[in-house]
């Protein structure tokens, strides 16, 4: 008989997994800011003649983060199988673990052209922007693997939804931009890399502008919840995701003002995956779901009435 996963066991595994997505990111923005990204200059082995690193800052910060990502590939590996064995079994949960994998390997790929272009500024960028592609997938499956499958009652109106959208565009112009930013700034990553030519005042101020915008339409968005009335765990949700947001431009100009301290850029860098964690759960929780032990004794749940919507089923299961 083959095994049998529970939920409850397979939600503990998709958190797992989201933590050392965030960690991959972090650890991959530590090799840059000590200028450890030419700690290894061959792949997947640190050098040709050895695999593993020498007793050097630069070289063993760089082979960590390599296996940071073999850590995340393992526990997401880990997730397809569970997935497969779970019971109920989850086409989707199914799906977002083979994604996972798939990107994962992706990401590794890239970071090879990294290595071999000497930090190439545009590879670095598209590196970062991948990771946190990946984290949009963690995030998901972790989110999906707490609550019945489907996509759920709308909480509020159209209006709100496509501001929500539109705020998460906005959301990964300014993540674009920021490491754009980052690419025009002093940490190359490695000694005699090239950095992004362009001044780096002049995409500082590109970023802050996509960020104040976002800000405005995030504040917006708040004011047409209270106002609508709209169920207190999606007010919830949006004051959490607005206070970091403000708590990233804080670190933000701070590090600006302060000629971009490596580790203050690195506290902005894990801000970066806190805000897009934070967009995330918001918009998830514009929608109502059933807990999945609901849905498999009754089947497809009903549409609840409008004063049910504020209650979260889902986040208990979550916690638990």
């Amino acid at each position: 008989m083959p095994p049998t996963v529970t939920p409850r066991v397979f939600l503990r595994v998709a958190q797992v997994t989201l933590g050392l997505t965030v960690l991959n990111i972090v650890s991959g923005g530590a090799v840059r800011l000590t200028d450890s990204g030419l700690g290894c200059p061959d792949w997947p082995g640190c050098f040709k003649q050895h695999f593993t690193p020498p007793l050097a800052l630069h070289p063993a910060l760089e082979f960590g983060n390599r296996i940071v990502v073999v850590a995340v590939c393992t526990a997401a590996v880990v997730a397809l199988a569970f997935a497969v064995f779970r019971v109920p079994r989850r086409g989707d949960l199914v799906a977002l673990s083979a994604a996972l994998i798939g990107g994962i390997v992706g990401e590794a790929l890239l970071g090879e052209i990294v290595v071999y272009s000497k930090l190439n500024p545009y590879a670095v960028m598209t590196h970062f922007v991948v990771g946190i592609a990946l984290l949009t997938v963690a995030c998901a499956l972790a989110l999906r693997s707490g609550r019945a499958p489907g996509r759920g009652v709308a909480k509020v109106d159209s209006r709100e939804m496509w501001m929500t959208r539109l705020a998460w565009g906005l959301l990964l112009l300014a993540v674009v931009a920021g490491t754009a930013t980052t690419a025009a700034g002093p940490h190359a990553g490695g000694v005699g890399a090239k950095r992004l030519p362009v001044p780096l005042a002049d995409m500082a101020r590109t970023h802050s502008g996509i960020v104040l915008t976002l800000g405005a339409l995030v504040l917006g968005l708040l004011y047409l919840l209270e106002r609508g009335g709209a169920p207190q765990s999606v007010r919830r949700r949006g004051r959490a995701m607005l206070a970091a947001m403000a708590a990233q431009g804080i670190v933000g100009y701070t590090q600006y003002w302060s000629h971009l301290p490596a580790l203050l850029v690195g506290v902005h860098v894990l801000g970066a995956t806190v805000v897009w964690s934070a967009m995330y759960w918001f918009a998830d929780g514009l929608w109502h779901h059933d807990p999945e032990a609901v849905a498999v004794r009754a089947g497809p749940a009903p549409r609840p009435a409008a004063h049910e919507l504020g209650a979260e089923p889902a986040e208990a299961v979550m916690r638990g």
